[in-house]
């Protein structure tokens, strides 16, 4: 998503990531520079966390523990069996804590205010070093692809190969052989579910806030950001 105003004082939204410069041809994005500050800041958070960790915890380390206990616990809920959940757990708590630091940062004061002006003709655009990660498709299609095939490869190694994809191919019956190839085309809409899902609500609450910022500004942005960080 990228925005643009016009000399009149218009304003105009663009489903485009913006694009700071190129790199050997490849586009340098503001949601990919957000997606590379997101992933140093949480190295360096981790870092500095596990240098403090000891046998008697402070509250600050005892609160992390609660918070990654319950999680576990609830994942363990979930999938049925403690052994599987010890299996998963770490994939699925980094796509989360991933996930919801993008989302988080995409609302900081400065993100999409700080950055370059270019002028065309009579539109000023502003193309920020940071934009909310989310807002970008491929952003979210990379992470309905990490999911899909984790889905996938676990099926096949849980269940056996045969006996996983034949749930999508049997001929018992007619009925049955309809139901699997319905299946087989609900797999794949994962990927479509997965994205778009995740690309839409941030998309539209970044623009949501964008033209409450336009049309009534410091006042009815606050609820719609309190509702975003919900």
């Amino acid at each position: 998503m990228n925005i643009a105003y016009a000399a009149e004082g218009g304003m105009s939204i663009h489903l485009a990531p913006p694009i700071l410069g190129h790199f050997f041809g490849i586009p340098l994005t503001s949601t990919l520079v957000t997606s590379w500050f997101t992933m140093i800041l949480l190295v360096i958070c981790v870092v500095l966390f596990r240098s403090k960790i000891s046998l008697i915890p402070a509250k600050t380390q005892t609160a992390v523990e609660m918070l990654i206990g319950g999680a576990f616990d609830y994942v363990t809920d979930v999938l049925e069996d403690k052994a599987i959940a010890r299996k998963f757990f770490p994939l699925i708590m980094t796509i989360f804590i991933f996930l919801l630091s993008l989302n988080w940062i995409g609302l900081l004061p400065g993100v999409d205010a700080i950055g370059l002006y270019r002028a065309h003709e009579y539109v000023v655009q502003l193309i920020p070093f940071l934009h909310p990660a989310h807002t970008d498709l491929n952003m979210t299609i990379a992470v309905a692809l990490i999911a899909f095939f984790t889905i996938e490869i676990a099926g096949v190694v849980f269940v056996g190969f045969f006996k996983y994809f034949g749930k999508f191919l049997t001929f018992k019956s007619p009925l049955a052989f309809l139901i699997g190839i319905i299946e087989f085309f609900s797999e794949f809409a994962r990927l479509i579910s997965f994205s778009f899902r995740l690309f839409g609500n941030i998309f539209a609450g970044k623009t949501l806030i964008l033209i409450a910022m336009f049309f009534v500004p410091f006042i009815l942005p606050v609820p719609i950001l309190a509702f975003e960080i919900f």
